[in-house]
């Protein structure tokens, strides 16, 4: 699986009705950790303003061949030099004849001889155009380039009325496609095993006590594993996320449950994340049958839940063990402190106070700790995020946990 993490993506949008689609491509890029950059060719502009990719990007938008605000006014090399990977899309028949042709007569087709990165192409032509002879060798023309790769068309009903293959691929598919021509590598070979999602401790057949986990961050941290090569496997509590591609799932409902599953799978486990927000207490006692209401005041007794990290930390064999400390205040004191009490080798701690960072939210904020040293991570979307923790926890695990 591949990674967009810090990656330079240069978007090529040109003049088809699909142009509309390339907003969404761009937060699809940057959601993946790319950083964006946008060409317009004169026609891409009849269909979607500058103006809206600029501020979807937040960086200038490019169109002229000879633009005299860049450096020596060779903005098309400055470009090209700048880019991991050339996305075009959509491209239309007239931009691919003029690819397949080596023309370089407005910037993107300048800048797509000029760079030395890679080329993903996403065609979007009307169906009789996309089965064309001429479409056809142009193709064929470029796709026996080196670095060239076709995303699409898809099938389906066009702008014009016809029904058939020359629609656009999705932006999420065009950006899983951009993410899978890079690979990332570094947890190669290495077993995850991740936990995501709160826990749910039942007080009867209806009730049940649980916490506010969206379980966001922990999918998340297992698809950016996945993305560097790890073989994952994610213990989930009950969430409503789909899994990532390529990870395995188990699904488990209370912290006991939780605490199987682990145990199960931490002889084959080289590193362990708990991100889970499981619940410290459970119901001493499930009642069999509903509780009814009756006296204006009721007592509930609670006994504690094991600690599921401090188990695997203090297990044999043990795994690297990464905890989280989702706290309210003093939040790096405490983190410290559960670092060295449940013998950790590393630990993430975030405010959960906040609205914008904390339970159900898709931003996070977050340090990362260990024994002598802190690495503070700005907020950014819980996707960028897990891909730069992935990288620090990778740095950080001994070789003696790599196969």
């Amino acid at each position: 699986m591949g990674n967009l993490f810090n990656r330079k993506v240069l978007l090529g949008v040109s003049g088809g009705i699909a142009a509309y689609k390339s907003a969404e491509l761009v937060r699809q890029l940057q959601d993946a950790g790319a950083q964006v950059r946008v060409i317009m060719t004169r026609g891409a502009q009849e269909f979607i303003t500058p103006l809206t990719l600029q501020a979807l990007s937040g960086n200038p938008v490019h169109s002229a061949l000879l633009d005299e605000e860049a450096e020596m006014g060779m903005g098309h090399i400055e470009l090209a030099r700048w880019a991991d990977l050339l996305v075009i899309a959509p491209a239309t028949a007239d931009l691919l004849s003029r690819l397949a042709a080596g023309r370089a007569d407005d910037l993107l087709t300048t800048v797509a001889l000029a760079t030395p990165a890679p080329l993903l192409i996403a065609p979007a032509m009307n169906q009789q155009m996309w089965r064309a002879d001429a479409t056809a060798q142009n193709l064929a023309t470029l796709s026996a380039r080196p670095g060239v790769t076709l995303c699409g068309p898809a099938e389906g009903v066009q702008a014009c009325g016809d029904v058939g293959l020359g629609r656009m691929e999705e932006p999420a598919t065009i950006a899983r496609a951009a993410a899978e021509l890079f690979e990332s590598g570094a947890l190669a070979g290495v077993r995850v095993v991740i936990t995501a999602g709160p826990t749910r401790e039942a007080l009867d057949p209806v009730r049940y006590i649980s916490n506010h986990s969206s379980g966001k961050m922990g999918f998340a941290l297992a698809r950016a594993a996945a993305d560097a090569g790890a073989a994952v496997t994610l213990v989930s509590g009950p969430v409503n996320l789909d899994t990532p591609a390529g990870v395995n799932r188990v699904d488990v409902v209370s912290a006991q449950n939780m605490l199987d599953a682990c145990l199960e799978l931490r002889d084959s486990c080289d590193l362990f994340i708990a991100c889970a927000a499981v619940a410290d207490y459970r119901p001493a006692e499930v009642q069999a049958d509903k509780i009814k209401k009756g006296a204006e005041h009721s007592s509930l007794a609670l006994v504690r839940n094991p600690d599921i990290v401090a188990t695997i930390a203090a297990g044999e064999p043990r795994p690297f063990v990464v905890g989280f400390a989702a706290e309210t205040q003093d939040v790096l004191a405490y983190a410290r402190d559960k670092l060295a009490r449940k013998n950790l080798d590393l630990i993430i701690a975030n405010d959960v106070s906040s609205a914008e960072t904390g339970f159900n939210s898709d931003d996070n904020e977050v340090a990362l700790l260990w024994p002598g040293g802190e690495q503070l991570l700005a907020r950014a979307a819980k996707s960028v995020l897990a891909h730069q923790l992935i990288a620090y926890i990778a740095e950080h695990l001994p070789a003696t946990k790599r196969n």
